[in-house]
């Protein structure tokens, strides 16, 4: 999780909300980071989950992902859930839960739909203080520079 901290600077630092992404092997390999980065390159898509699965799918030549896991510093919306999913990881840990647009539990909880035909192992919470403490700092900065109306 502290990989994905230090994507999440980096997206603070070129002006994106500050969640990043880590995908690493059994070994704790990195195969993938990401963070978000819609703003920069004008994609809705482009959240620090699947900037990381794009990166470990492209070095390992394949769209699925087994037995890899994805540490995220933000919990997953229902996007990055569908992609994690089709993945096929084996597990996914995000430290901050996000009351608005969650959907590993908070908002939506997608992971716990039997019907679907891959289940991937959730576990929220990780390094959660340092983890919703970079946000709240980023917004707190930004209000700081919006005018008031």
């Amino acid at each position: 999780m502290q990989l994905a901290l230090g994507q999440a600077q980096a997206a603070w630092d070129v002006g994106e909300v500050p969640v990043g992404a880590v995908v690493v092997d059994a070994d704790g390999q990195v195969m993938g980071a990401g963070y978000n980065r819609t703003i920069i390159d004008a994609d809705p898509t482009a959240h620090a989950e699947i900037v990381a699965l794009r990166a470990a799918a492209r070095a390992l030549s394949n769209y699925r992902l087994p037995g890899l896991m994805l540490y995220v510093t933000l919990e997953p919306c229902v996007m990055c859930m569908g992609a994690m999913l089709h993945a096929r990881l084996a597990r996914v840990c995000y430290g901050a839960a996000d009351p608005k647009t969650g959907a590993c539990g908070s908002v939506l909880d997608v992971g716990a739909i039997d019907r679907l035909n891959h289940h991937t192992s959730f576990h929220g919470g990780v390094l959660a203080e340092p983890c919703g403490d970079l946000l709240r700092r980023f917004f707190r900065a930004r209000r700081g520079k919006e005018s008031p109306l």
